[in-house]
């Protein structure tokens, strides 16, 4: 072997070393940084209508059995927590958020050996199981309340009681004009005790009241048995109808229009929701989970809330000075804010100004659906479902997936007045109204195949299945080469790298407010950046990427979605075709590493041609 190759050989393989020893700096300073964020942080969150999700006893409804034999499905998807709607003990007046026993499992979603086994399978899944916390209110069937109304065991102050404003005619006038979110007035006479009950939502569910100590202690105690059980958190609802004002006035009417006085809307809620003590019942719930994980270790139990709120109001369930809050409000600006008419400025407005909002330290979440709102395929239209999506997906912080998201589900809007479950839409009794208020468009039963009720359950489903579940289910779309199934499944593996979980993010309107594109910028040089162009439009456009954005290195597809051909390969930035309702997701290389190769390869050349 002569000197010259010998010396050769040494070089390259001390350059290789070289390059050897900073990836793996880069990745050993990458995994301290990574370890900075907690799971949930990053984690994606699946919430579950569990009368909707499976059936495995053949009653129509489904239950804890059914999510088990369903966790599979979770982990494929890479779901790292799954928040269940309640599955308490309840006569099913609201379906299950009117609770008669906080501490018990309904017999319609099985017993708690059942919830038990479904803890155990999630842990050893890696899912975690969050619980349903509804602490506004209990139905009128509890016990605590039976015992309040006959002012028995000390439960006498146990919910908000009061004496009627006047008598009039020998009638009870209510002591205030509050209306209750379900339509009605806010408050119902007891005649056993002889004063009205407050409920903020149906006369089923009168408020407990969070001014008295004892329930305070209660609610608490609630928490800590399940976190016993195995739960790994809690997501509370209606929060921010917790408390109200102690004095008994009148809200004032609404300047925009609403005439109805027994319709919510008619009133502006300034004595109802929003109030500061509701804070304080966060933070002392913060501290009880935070006291728990201090005593029994293990990965972080968190808090999730729901408050229809913004700005401030939205900012102070994070945290206020040094004490602790929600680890996750619900962010519903994807919701509230937008639709099926908004433009890519309005969307990129929103997430903006969402950004901004949230607390240095805390992270963001993005909610496209719920059990109370319109899917997603519904509300923007179903061409904006992938798009969607990967907004959702890709953009910083959690993201919260609907079930039936991950494979386009709708709205079933054939449901007749009669077939109607939801008391927000019955209790009008206003059958010309139902279906602008009803929920249960958006509670189907799952459409997991083409069988019978969708392979949902072999009885009759409690709400019926939507019709085009023969061609639009999640083995049909496992099936197919290229779907929303299959999609989702590749942005979820997508959030797992380093540039979306900490990546900087920025956003730029494009083609006259027809696409909206964003940047996910790398943290290293082993990493790569992600740029995700989204077309709103039924419309093919042309764009020139580095028009809007600096140093354009993203020139190969990484991900796509399309109607038409997909796009794949290597792309030209000045010229990207953006079809109709696209989404194409363009990443770079790794930049330090293809360097070092660089280097490698000159030095070969040299000493051969030298």
């Amino acid at each position: 072997m002569s000197v010259r190759l010998i010396q050769l050989v040494g070089i390259v393989y001390l350059v290789s070393v070289l390059a050897l020893s900073s990836a793996r700096q880069i990745q050993s300073d990458h995994k301290q940084t990574q370890d900075s964020k907690d799971w949930y942080e990053k984690a994606i969150f699946y919430q579950i209508y569990p009368r909707s999700y499976m059936d495995s006893d053949g009653d129509g409804v489904g239950d804890l059995r059914g999510i088990t034999s369903k966790l599979d499905h979770l982990a494929d998807l890479g779901v790292a927590g799954t928040w269940l709607s309640p599955i308490f003990t309840s006569p099913m007046k609201d379906f299950g958020y009117d609770i008669a026993n906080f501490t018990e499992v309904d017999p319609v979603f099985g017993t708690m050996d059942d919830i038990k086994e479904l803890f155990t399978q999630a842990k050893q899944r890696g899912i975690k199981i969050i619980l349903d916390f509804v602490p506004n209110h209990s139905s009128n069937l509890c016990k605590w309340f039976e015992w309040s109304e006959n002012r028995e065991n000390g439960y006498d102050d146990w919910y908000v009681w009061r004496d009627p404003k006047a008598w009039v005619d020998g009638q009870p006038v209510p002591p205030t004009n509050w209306v209750s979110v379900f339509y009605g007035p806010a408050w119902t006479f007891s005649e056993k005790r002889q004063q009205f009950y407050l409920h903020q939502f149906d006369y089923q569910q009168p408020d407990l009241n969070f001014r008295n100590p004892v329930v305070v202690e209660a609610m608490k105690d609630v928490l800590r048995f399940w976190l016993e059980l195995g739960a790994d958190g809690f997501r509370v609802d209606a929060i921010n109808h917790l408390f109200e004002i102690e004095e008994l006035l009148d809200e004032p009417i609404n300047t925009w229009g609403n005439t109805d006085p027994n319709d919510y809307g008619y009133l502006d809620h300034i004595y109802t929701k929003d109030r500061d003590e509701t804070y304080d019942m966060i933070y002392q719930w913060r501290e009880l989970l935070d006291d728990w994980q201090r005593t029994h270790g293990g990965d972080t139990r968190i808090m999730m809330t729901e408050a229809w709120v913004g700005g401030e109001d939205f900012v102070r369930y994070y945290q206020d000075g040094n004490r602790q809050g929600s680890h996750m409000p619900f962010n519903f600006d994807l919701i509230t804010d937008l639709d099926g008419s908004k433009r890519p400025s309005d969307f990129k407005r929103v997430i903006d100004n969402k950004l901004q909002l949230i607390p240095e330290g805390k992270v963001v979440n993005w909610v496209l659906g719920n059990h109370d709102k319109n899917r997603v395929g519904s509300r923007y239209g179903v061409e904006r479902i992938e798009g969607l999506l990967a907004l959702e997906m890709g953009l910083p912080g959690i993201a919260v997936t609907y079930y039936g998201e991950e494979i386009g589900m709708v709205d079933n809007r054939d449901i007749t007045w009669e077939e109607t479950q939801d008391p927000q839409a019955c209790n009008p009794q206003d059958p010309s109204r139902y279906q602008e208020l009803s929920r249960d468009p958006e509670r189907t039963p799952m459409q997991w195949d083409a069988t019978t009720n969708a392979g949902f359950s072999t009885g009759r489903p409690w709400l019926p299945v939507h019709s085009n579940y023969q061609t639009l289910n999640l083995d049909r779309q496992k099936a197919s080469e290229y779907s929303t199934y299959h999609f989702y499944k590749d942005l979820a593996e997508l959030r797992k790298t380093s540039t979306l979980v900490y990546g900087a993010y920025e956003s730029k309107v494009m083609a006259n407010d027809n696409i909206f594109a964003y940047r996910r910028t790398k943290i290293s040089d082993t990493d790569t950046n992600y740029l995700f162009v989204i077309n709103f439009a039924s419309t093919a456009y042309t764009v020139d990427l580095t028009q809007s954005f600096d140093n354009v290195e993203e020139t190969s597809v990484a991900l796509s979605y399309s109607s038409g051909s997909k796009p794949s390969g290597t792309i030209d930035p000045t010229a990207l075709i953006v079809g109709p309702h696209d989404v194409i997701i363009l990443h770079s290389g790794c930049e330090r590493l293809l360097v070092s190769i660089t280097l490698i390869f000159t030095v070969v050349v040299k000493f051969l041609f030298l």
